[in-house]
């Protein structure tokens, strides 16, 4: 017998007979969106931003496994009957920690992303954060979501970087509430799944790309009534009237070389409000940059898109939260999936978590409805998660038992330096019980890392 109207049931989370509740009950995971957005999209525009750098992106692999290992012990017959995610970052006040990555180009994986995805954050209370390379104008994005907007640079080194301050400028009048400067692309990579699908902006009609674009008869649609991804910010540095193709040529002739740290101290000095500095892996860059007064060090290894050598970001928290020690806010981001990803960044060291495929996946699967569907999912899985942890709040979450097995360790070398230089940090050979330098960790059971938990009331 089926449930009378006005009468309570007993189901699934997500089950409620709401738009957003069949949409919470088709598509419960990231999985689940993933597939829905590999038929949906284009083959060329899924593989942008589901691939990496390296033949068969093996750092996203990497990132993800690496979340995996990290286990949580959980303390029970506690009172969780009023779980918080609330927190606070940069003098503002967030509904969870966790934001909205920046991320460039979205605009070809579903036109309008970076508002939609923006809408979603500012009604979400989380924090939203553009990219040089938006699709939207960061006055646009600024505008639909004031409360909760960061604008990323990338550094365009020409002029002694004319268009670089000029962006910070921008940013500071649109009211960006922190400035995200990206270190981890000193230069372009090879990301095999764009070269081998002949990836350029504006698309050229090859046969392989007609057949893709045949084969997503929704997202074409949108295509042709929206018109091809344009980088908006870089208009009044091209011309308004420019075309696609103008604009496209400009970002890559213009985005050409990482920064500096000379450069970071100029920014530093130029922007007056909360300073992250993103991509960070290695202990002594995470101190030169509290040293500079950066107020975030942003730990990632650019999505896996950028150096398939590189250690997974959640293994190099710890060690980067023990160097800094207080002295700036530590963000994370890599493979952050879930609600219980976000806990995991929290109880290895991280202060916030940030997520990029996650949210626009969603909303190549969903359109308008994937950045909300995302977010909500998010706050469900990241309260279920606080609780079955037994864990209350974010600062208590921070204060979990995790078991670390890959974490990445390092000591301070003194011996070698020379007077003038800082110590040298070697990286422990935990399976040897030697230390080495030049070389990353082998991981084992010898590395697992457990924070003694605080007792709590």
């Amino acid at each position: 017998m089926g449930a009378k109207r006005g009468e309570g049931s007993w189901g699934a989370m997500g089950a409620a007979e709401t738009p957003a509740g069949r949409l919470r009950r088709r598509f419960p995971t990231y999985g689940d969106l993933d597939r829905r957005a590999r038929r949906r999209i284009a083959r060329f525009a899924y593989d942008f931003v589901a691939g990496g750098v390296g033949d068969g992106a093996p750092n996203v692999a990497h990132n993800r496994a690496a979340m995996d290992a990290v286990r949580i012990v959980p303390r029970y017959a506690r009172d969780v009957s009023a779980v918080s995610t609330a927190t606070r970052l940069f003098g503002r006040d967030y509904a969870m920690p966790l934001g909205v990555a920046p991320m460039g180009n979205v605009g070809m994986v579903w036109p309008e992303a970076d508002a939609i995805l923006a809408a979603a954050a500012q009604q979400a209370r989380i924090p939203y954060v553009s990219s040089t390379v938006a699709n939207v104008g960061m006055e646009r994005l600024a505008a639909i979501a004031p409360d909760v907007f960061w604008f990323q640079l990338y550094g365009l080194p020409a002029d002694a970087h004319a268009i670089s301050v000029d962006l910070i400028r921008r940013a500071e009048a649109v009211g960006a509430h922190a400035l995200v400067l990206t270190l981890d692309v000193p230069m372009r990579q090879k990301r095999v799944h764009d070269i081998r699908n002949g990836l350029v902006v504006p698309f050229r009609y090859r046969p392989r790309t007609l057949r893709d674009i045949a084969l997503a008869p929704f997202w074409a649609l949108e295509m042709l009534r929206r018109g091809q991804p344009r980088f908006e910010n870089m208009r009044k540095y091209v011309g308004e009237e420019a075309g696609v193709g103008e604009l496209a040529g400009f970002v890559h002739r213009h985005m050409t070389t990482g920064v500096t740290w000379d450069d970071i101290a100029r920014f530093r000095d130029l922007w007056p409000r909360a300073l992250v500095l993103k991509g960070l892996q290695h202990p002594e860059d995470a101190e030169r940059a509290a040293a500079l007064g950066v107020d975030g060090v942003w730990v990632s290894n650019h999505g896996g898109r950028q150096f398939d050598a590189a250690p997974a970001s959640i293994d190099t928290v710890p060690a980067i939260a023990a160097a800094l020690g207080g002295r700036a806010k530590v963000l994370y981001d890599g493979s952050v999936r879930s609600g219980l990803d976000v806990f995991r960044a929290l109880a290895v060291g991280a202060d916030f978590a940030f997520a990029g495929r996650a949210f626009l996946l969603a909303v190549a699967a969903l359109g308008r409805e994937g950045g909300a569907h995302a977010t909500a999912a998010f706050m469900e899985e990241l309260r279920t998660t606080f609780a079955q942890a037994g864990a209350r709040s974010v600062e208590e979450a921070a204060r979990c038992c995790v078991l670390h097995p890959n974490a990445v360790r390092f000591e301070r070398e003194e011996g070698n330096a020379m007077p003038q230089e800082a110590p040298r940090l070697r990286v422990l050979d935990p399976g040897e019980g030697r230390s080495h330098s030049g070389g990353l960790a082998r991981t084992g059971e010898d590395a697992r890392t457990i924070n003694e938990p605080e007792r709590l009331p």
